[in-house]
C-alpha cells in the first residue's frame, strides 16, 4: 500500500494547485501513539507496528500537504531514526527537519540532508516544544550550527518568539528563514491578552519581511484559530501537527488535512 501511494502521490504534486500559504504537516505524535504501545519493540514499522508515520505521511501528502515536519529529540521519544530516513528516501515534498543545536544533531542532519531544519530548543521534561530558541542568550552556538547546516546545502530556519531582538539576532547569523512561535497566542486565544497578542505576532511578521527572512509560523494553530492567523502579513508556510493529528481519529488524515487546507482560503 505505501508503494501505491508513492506512485499516486507524485502524480497528484505534478497537478495540484497551490495556496499562497504552504501547509507543513507535523507528523510526531502519529510516532507518539505507535511508541506508546512499540516502545519496546526491535522494529519501528512492519508486522504488527502500527501507526507507521511513513504512512500517515503519504496520506498526508495525498490530500494536499506541502511538506512534511517532524522533530527528531535527542531522547528519541516518538520519531526515531529509522523514520527521517524513511520519509527522506519516499516522501514527494519536502522533509522539514525540526532539531536542536547539538553536535550529535548536526552530523545526522548532513548525512539526512532533509530539504529545511528548523533549529528548535529542546526540554527533556516538555511534552512537546514550548517557547522560541533564545538566539540572542546563545548567538555563537546557534550560528556555528547554523553555517555548518548551511554549508551542507540545507535552508535553515530558527524557531523563535515573535520579538525584535530575536528576529534581528536571527538575521545577522544569516539564515533565510525564521518560524514564529504562536503559541503564546494560541494559549490567549480565548482570554483578554488574544489580541495583545496577535499583534505581536503581526508585528513580528512584519519585521522579519522586512529584514528579508522567509515567515514561517507554528505552535497551537488549529481549526478555529486558522482563520485569524491566515491574516497575518507575509506568511510563507505553516507547521501544524497537532491539531490535524486530534481532528485524523475522527475524519481521517487525508480528511483532516483537505480541511485544513481548506480553511487557509
Amino acid at each position: 500500500m505505501v508503494g501505491d501511494l508513492l506512485v499516486s502521490n507524485e502524480e497528484m504534486r505534478n497537478q495540484a494547485p497551490r495556496n499562497s500559504i504552504l501547509l507543513g504537516v507535523n507528523i510526531d505524535h502519529a510516532a507518539t501513539l505507535r511508541q506508546a504501545r512499540y516502545r519496546g519493540s526491535a522494529r519501528s514499522a512492519g508486522e504488527m507496528v502500527e501507526p507507521d508515520p511513513l504512512f500517515i505521511a503519504l496520506l498526508a501528502e495525498r490530500a494536499g500537504a506541502d511538506g512534511i515536519t517532524v522533530h527528531l529529540r535527542e531522547d528519541r521519544r516518538h520519531i526515531q531514526e529509522r523514520d527521517v530516513w524513511r520519509l527522506r528516501e519516499s516522501i514527494s515534498t519536502r522533509l522539514n527537519l525540526e532539531m536542536a543545536c547539538t553536535p550529535e544533531m548536526v552530523k545526522l542532519a548532513v548525512e539526512l540532508k532533509p530539504d529545511s531544519v528548523c533549529l528548535v530548543p529542546e526540554g527533556r521534561d516538555e511534552v512537546t516544544t514550548e517557547g522560541g530558541l533564545d538566539v540572542v542568550g546563545q548567538v555563537g552556538r546557534v550560528r556555528s550550527t547554523a553555517e555548518r547546516l548551511m554549508e551542507a546545502g540545507m535552508v535553515v530556519s530558527l524557531f523563535i518568539e515573535p520579538e525584535p531582538e530575536q528576529i534581528d539576532c536571527a538575521r545577522e547569523i544569516g539564515g533565510r528563514c525564521v518560524e514564529l512561535h504562536t503559541g503564546a497566542y494560541a494559549n490567549a486565544y480565548y482570554g483578554s491578552n488574544r489580541g495583545s497578542e496577535f499583534e505581536r505576532l503581526r508585528k513580528g511578521c512584519e519585521r522579519a519581511a522586512l529584514a528579508g527572512l522567509v515567515v514561517n509560523a507554528g505552535h497551537g494553530i488549529n481549526y478555529v484559530n486558522i482563520s485569524e492567523i491566515r491574516t497575518l502579513p507575509n506568511l510563507h508556510e505553516l507547521n501544524i501537527g497537532h491539531s490535524i493529528l486530534s481532528r485524523s481519529i475522527t475524519v481521517g488524515i487525508e480528511g483532516a488535512v483537505r480541511e485544513m487546507r481548506s480553511k487557509l482560503g
